[in-house]
C-alpha cells in the first residue's frame, strides 16, 4: 500500500514533514522570516496555537490571547498562503518583513486576511513581532492624463468631455 504524502498548507508544494513540520514540532527553527511565516500559517491551519505562541516574540507574549487565537484558527477553513513580497528576513538579517494574503472562509463567508507582519531575530531564532495592514500603494499613472478638452482617446474625434467621461 503507498503512503500518502501530506503537501505543506503554506503552498511551497512540499511534503508538510519536510517544510512546516519540522518547525512546528520544535525540530529546527526558521532559517528566514518567510520560512517562520509560512510555518505560523500552516500552524493555523492545523490549530498549533502552542507553536503560535512559541513563534511569537517573547515581548509580546504577555499580550497573546490564546481563547481568540484558538477559535478564528478552529471556526476557519483554510484556502491558502499568498507570499505578496518580502523585504529583508534572510538567514543573515537580524529584521524582516513579510506582505501575504491568507485565504480563509468563516460562517459569515469568504475572507482574505492581508497582512504586512514584522519579524525579527533574536540570538539567531526569527520571532513574528507585529502585523498590520499593508501600506496603500500609489498608483502611478504611465500615460498622461487626459484633459477635459482634449480628443477622446477612444478615437471618436469628439472632445473626451462629451464622449467618454460623459458616460
Amino acid at each position: 500500500m503507498a503512503l500518502i504524502m501530506e503537501i505543506c498548507p503554506c503552498g511551497s508544494n512540499i511534503a508538510f514533514e519536510e517544510c512546516c513540520g519540522p518547525l512546528i514540532g520544535g525540530v529546527r527553527p526558521a532559517v528566514t522570516a518567510e520560512e517562520l511565516m509560512r510555518s505560523r500559517y500552516s500552524a493555523y491551519v492545523r490549530k498549533e496555537i502552542s507553536y503560535l505562541l512559541y513563534s511569537l516574540h517573547p515581548d509580546h507574549r504577555a499580550d497573546f490571547d490564546e481563547k481568540g487565537t484558538r477559535a478564528w484558527a478552529e471556526g476557519a477553513q483554510w484556502h491558502g498562503l499568498e507570499i505578496v513580497d518580502t523585504v529583508d528576513g534572510k538567514a543573515e538579517d537580524l529584521t524582516g518583513k513579510v506582505e501575504f494574503i491568507a485565504s480563509y472562509s468563516d460562517k459569515s463567508g469568504r475572507k482574505d486576511h492581508h497582512e504586512l507582519a514584522a519579524f525579527e531575530k533574536k540570538d539567531r531564532v526569527w520571532f513574528f513581532v507585529s502585523g498590520g495592514q499593508p501600506p496603500v500603494k500609489q498608483i502611478v499613472r504611465s500615460a498622461p492624463k487626459t484633459g477635459r478638452n482634449d480628443p477622446c482617446p477612444c478615437g471618436s474625434g469628439r472632445k473626451y468631455k462629451k464622449c467618454c467621461a460623459s458616460g
